[in-house]
């Protein structure tokens, strides 16, 4: 019998230990990403960059060619959130209404009823985002910067974990709208996911063979697990230094030959968010230059407008980005 005492505490002390671990924000990015990783092959990179912008509040503009992944990425993400999941396919006929909802007459109570339309969700795929006019893509500026939509005089708030992933094809431009520089601001990143590897391109096609990995994706985390992830990414350090340094890359821009427009301060927070919650991906409780550094490009290239002339004789907004990495002395 003096043996069940000692016993009890220690199973009580385990399980809290396991508790504890299950809940840290260390083990729910591990999880998630290791989740993403069985159904989306080869992709590391792009899935810490979606992750971090997710964490972090943002929103993310992915930019490639057909059949990499990009609606996939989205599914699996909202999958394994357990999150809700609305996907827009943008075209050129497509209305705001069709974004936002609608107000329909009800005979019964001779009044207006609101039908809230595919953006009020968890995570928002605006497929191929440049091919809807204008006027479509401005429905979502609201959205994406306050969390919200006004629609005939009234607001309507979005779920808290609002996400937007949007897509475009970086070739093919006949029929389609360039997004303005207002919403391009908007998005937290953009990247691209790039064609894999050889050896995980072979692993596609076995998984594909005899069945389809998104139906056998499962949720990994639950929903206060995501909340705490976020409220972690905002517990992060980030020092005066680092604050001044992500400045000085970002005013930088603003100074730089052949930029006609450069970054604003919205990229500033961006960039900070960002790093915060990437060096909370590598367990560390604060931001080093090196977090800055991996996600500049990601976060500040496709906020820069390069004038015409500077476009012609080659410059890119990626290359700028790099040769200011250089050129801005990192604090030590």
């Amino acid at each position: 019998m003096s043996h069940i005492p000692h016993k009890r505490p220690y199973r009580i002390a385990q399980s809290y230990i396991l508790m504890q671990e299950s809940l840290s924000p260390l083990v729910i990015y591990q999880r998630i990403t290791a989740n993403l990783g069985n159904v989306v092959k080869g992709q590391h990179s792009a899935i810490r960059k979606l992750m971090a912008a997710f964490a972090s509040g943002g929103h993310v503009l992915l930019e490639d060619l057909p059949g990499t992944g990009k609606t996939t990425l989205a599914k699996a993400l909202a999958q394994s959130l357990q999150l809700t999941f609305q996907r827009i396919q943008f075209t050129p006929d497509l209305l705001p209404s069709d974004i936002l909802g609608v107000s329909i007459f009800d005979p019964r109570d001779q009044s207006f009823r609101f039908h809230k339309g595919p953006i009020f969700t968890e995570i928002l795929l605006a497929d191929e985002i440049n091919r809807a006019s204008p006027r479509a893509q401005s429905a979502l500026l609201e959205a994406m910067a306050e969390q919200q939509v006004s629609i005939e005089g009234s607001r309507y708030p979005l779920n808290e974990l609002f996400f937007v992933i949007a897509t475009q094809n970086p070739i093919e431009f006949h029929g389609t709208y360039p997004l303005p520089e207002a919403q391009m601001d908007r998005f937290a990143m953009r990247f691209q996911l790039g064609y894999v590897g050889i050896e995980d391109e072979v692993a596609i096609l076995t998984t594909h063979r005899t069945e389809q990995p998104m139906n056998d994706i499962k949720a990994c985390v639950s929903r206060d697990e995501v909340l705490l992830l976020r409220k972690a990414v905002q517990a992060v350090r980030i020092s005066e230094e680092l604050k001044h340094y992500i400045v000085r890359l970002v005013s930088t821009t603003r100074q730089f030959a052949g930029i006609q427009m450069g970054a604003s301060p919205r990229a500033s927070l961006a960039l900070m968010k960002v790093s915060q919650a990437l060096a909370l991906f590598d367990g560390l409780e604060f931001v080093t230059p090196q977090h800055i550094q991996e996600i500049a490009v990601a976060v500040l290239a496709h906020r820069l407008k390069i004038d015409s002339q500077a476009r012609f004789s080659g410059m890119e907004a990626e290359n700028v980005v790099t040769a200011i990495l250089q050129k801005v002395p990192v604090p030590v």
